[in-house]
């Protein structure tokens, strides 16, 4: 129980202290090859610290067609 308690005002501590700094971007293609580009511009333009990249696909059916999109998210200080 004594761990538990530390860890969770350890935990309350280092977002207080880096959690405002932390920033998102957001990136929506309907091609892998445009959202692999959009990153890697991102990637190259910015001097930040990349902290974690999330990657999602996700598939509808809109009348006979197919549609694709393909995301991410990058955290970043």
């Amino acid at each position: 129980m004594r761990k538990e308690i530390s860890t969770f005002f350890l935990n309350k501590i280092i977002y207080y202290i880096i959690g405002d700094y932390m920033k998102v971007k957001i990136f929506d293609e309907e091609s892998e090859k445009d959202l692999e580009e959009d990153i890697n511009n991102f990637l190259e333009e910015t001097e930040k610290e990349i902290i974690d990249i999330k990657y999602q696909v996700s598939c509808s059916i809109y009348s006979e067609e197919q549609i694709y999109c393909f995301s991410a998210m990058i955290v970043y200080h």
